[in-house]
């Protein structure tokens, strides 16, 4: 019995208590609360339901809460329900009941912890997104690693998810990409406005090697060349690091092409034509503050081009016109004014802004012996995926980036990720996965297997600590899913980890050399498959490999 169970049994039978009272059962909440304790001996859960629900029942929390212990405790699948404090209930779970999560999970296997609660739902999830004018930086690394987690938990949960990486190919930056390229071929110093590092020198002198007379068109037709090769080279990077970095995308929108197909001059009418745009001192602006903006934001300059908001508008349109029903941005530290711009863009063209989400993720650096890693020789002002990956490897790279909430500012230490120690937490969840297929073998080579587990044998402290953490992933992931904190998992995997060694360390699960095998051995061997089964899940989610030897 998961938690979720235990909750759906409490609400079936605190409506009985209430009846039986003669009180109002519709005025019992939706959703139960069910909780370990913190001291393992009041109980496997607990729950508060009577507290939080005498007043509006109008009754005594300790009458109705003992009422409602009475009829858990005579269920088959409760072994004691006791009133603690104002009117607490700790639960008690039958070993057979409780160990019942052990099965299910065999039964699952790659399903368990997945759901359809987000059926129906179509998800546009925009991440990393960066300029294609320079390798992906750290912060891009967090969302590559970050939003391609939460891609997969949300997928978990039901959703149809677009994954989509916006490439910035329209403006300034990419002028000035454009210049640094142009000054490495002519062997000029870098553009006091421009990118440096090897990656410019490198793609200057292919495009001239590959272009066989373009430093003689003219300065016009020269700097198109440099931009249309240039940014190609890039796009190419990008995709190729995030795709070795288990990050893929199924669309790669480019910002230009809201420009070139006239999209942005028909949302820019649209809004004029419904009044949502108003025309002062030779601009155009959004009457943004009417959805909650802290001031109207400037559409159209008045020198007659576009503000970068007028793109984002009609990217807004675009990703509303394909079907989706939510759109997830992920942007970095610098970008808390869009949270409330594009939910306003996404009101004046007849959207619900809830149906817009805005994720700011925090800066991250590298640190080695203490010290912050300043800059790549290779971006020269930066340090990159690619370096990330050089110094601690994929796996820990991922599992580093994610565990953190993405509130947070992010230390990264080469020195801890690099270690092959448990206090290493990539390490240590890895590890524990490997040990598990490790047994598995071991028990292949004896014959026994899961089948025929009898888990009302469980009976020892460290099995019921681990099948109830075990119970505990399904709701895991609908808050990680549900709060948009990847992180979740992460964690939940290091407790899973350390419960499963404290089980071994204390439980025979396989016999001696020499000793038959009993049923209980059946039973533990269960429960260590079902653990490792929800290790490989968790891992999945996180896109962090499960090795079977380490």
């Amino acid at each position: 019995m998961t938690p979720t169970d235990l909750s759906a049994l409490i609400s079936r039978l605190a409506a009985d208590t209430a009846r039986s009272m003669d009180l109002d059962a519709s005025a019992l909440p939706e959703q139960i609360t069910v909780e370990r304790p913190r001291n393992p001996e009041h109980g496997d859960y607990a729950t508060n339901i009577a507290l939080v629900s005498a007043k509006k029942l109008g009754t005594n929390p300790r009458a109705f809460a003992q009422g409602l212990a009475d009829r858990l405790a005579a269920d088959d699948a409760i072994d004691v329900a006791e009133i603690a404090g104002p009117g607490f209930i700790n639960i008690r779970l039958a070993a057979a009941a409780q160990g019942a999560i052990a099965g299910q999970v065999l039964e699952l296997g790659e399903m368990f912890g997945s759901s359809e609660e987000l059926a129906g739902e179509k998800i546009n999830l925009e991440f990393v997104s960066a300029n294609p004018t320079g390798p992906v930086h750290l912060g891009g690394t967090r969302w590559a690693a970050v939003g391609d987690s939460l891609g997969r938990i949300l997928s978990f949960r039901g959703a149809a998810v677009t994954r989509e990486y916006y490439f910035n190919d329209h403006g300034t930056q990419i002028d000035r990409f454009v210049n640094s390229l142009l000054a490495a071929a002519k062997g000029q110093p870098t553009p006091e406005d421009g990118y440096g590092g090897e990656y410019i020198t490198d793609i200057a002198q292919s495009i001239v090697a590959d272009n066989p007379g373009v430093m003689e068109l003219d300065d016009a037709e020269m700097a198109e060349a440099f931009r249309a090769a240039g940014t190609s080279m890039m796009f190419a990077h990008i995709k190729e690091t995030l795709h070795e970095f288990g990050t893929d995308f199924d669309v790669f929108f480019h910002e230009n092409s809201l420009f070139e197909s006239g999209a942005v001059d028909k949302a820019v009418a649209d809004l004029k034509n419904n009044g949502k745009l108003y025309e002062k001192d030779g601009a155009w602006w959004l009457k943004s503050t009417d959805y909650g903006d802290d001031k109207d934001r400037v559409v159209i300059k008045s020198d007659g081009n576009a503000a970068y908001i007028a793109g984002d508008i009609a990217y807004v349109v675009d990703k509303f016109g394909r079907g989706h029903t939510l759109c997830i941005y992920m942007l970095g530290a610098d970008h808390h004014g869009y949270i409330a711009r594009l939910k306003a863009a996404a009101a004046a063209l007849g959207h619900d802004p809830d149906q817009v989400e805005v994720m700011i993720g925090q800066m991250v650096n590298l640190v080695r012996d203490g010290e912050v890693k300043k800059m790549s020789k290779r971006a020269g002002t930066v340090v990159t995926l690619d370096d990330l990956v050089e110094a601690i490897g994929i796996d820990a790279a991922r599992y580093a980036l994610i565990r953190s909430s993405v509130d947070q500012s992010l230390d990264i230490d080469m020195d801890l990720w690099t270690k092959k120690s448990n206090d290493n937490p990539v390490f240590y969840v890895q590890y524990a996965h490997a040990r598990l297929c490790s047994l598995a073998r071991k028990a292949a080579q004896t014959g026994i297997t899961a089948d025929g587990a009898d888990f009302s044998l469980a009976t020892h402290d460290k099995e019921g600590d681990l099948i109830r953490t075990l119970g505990e992933f399904p709701a895991v992931v609908k808050a990680a899913s549900d709060l948009r904190e990847p992180h979740r998992i992460a964690r939940y995997a290091e407790e899973l980890a350390g419960t499963f060694h404290r089980f071994y360390d204390v439980c025979q699960i396989l016999p001696k050399q020499g000793e038959d095998a009993a049923a209980v051995h059946t039973t533990r061997f269960a429960l260590a498959m079902a653990t490792r089964q929800v290790l490989a899940n968790a891992l999945r989610l996180i896109g962090v490999t499960a090795p079977e030897r380490m």
